[in-house]
């Protein structure tokens, strides 16, 4: 069997995969959204919980704790259903995942061995997870099942 034979076998072995892209990016968008959005609700219902946390137990650098819980609050309510529906998927996921890296930074309680520590080993696994999810969709965008596709496709500069 020569090198060509292996390439056609395996290209056409991989081909139907590529049919799963799709659905592989809505599954990450539909997955890291929800879990954005949960935390949100959470922090919604309970707005006096949300400012003790933010008072007593998250350090947000820059921001006074009052205005990291509403800017917490509205951008895990609103950039989730933007994500899960793919509009403007590649900026909302950046946004999320800096969000999510000073989530992390801000409460040393999922660090308990120490954040370089705890980010090669075990502590924060759910939020290195969003982070591996958010930055393949800022790397590959929404795909094709997405209101992102939808634009490019009616886009004018498209038809010109």
């Amino acid at each position: 069997m020569n090198t060509r034979t292996v390439v056609a076998r395996w290209t056409r072995l991989g081909a139907p995969l590529d049919r799963l892209a799709p659905l592989a990016l809505l599954l990450l968008r539909l997955f890291v959204a929800l879990a954005f959005w949960r935390a949100g609700v959470v922090k919604w219902d309970d707005p006096a919980g949300t400012a003790y946390l933010f008072e007593n137990e998250y350090q947000v650098p820059l921001l006074a704790p009052a205005v990291a819980a509403a800017l917490a609050t509205w951008t895990e309510l609103v950039l989730p259903w933007l994500l899960a529906l793919g509009l403007g998927t590649r900026v909302v996921a950046a946004v999320l995942f800096v969000y999510n890296i000073v989530a992390v930074v801000s409460y040393p309680a999922l660090w308990p061995n120490g954040l370089w520590q705890g980010f090669v080993g075990g502590d924060f696994n759910d939020h290195k997870a969003w982070g591996l999810m958010l930055l393949a969709l800022v790397a590959l965008g929404a795909g094709r099942w997405s209101f992102d596709a939808l634009a490019r496709r009616w886009s004018p500069a498209r038809s010109a």
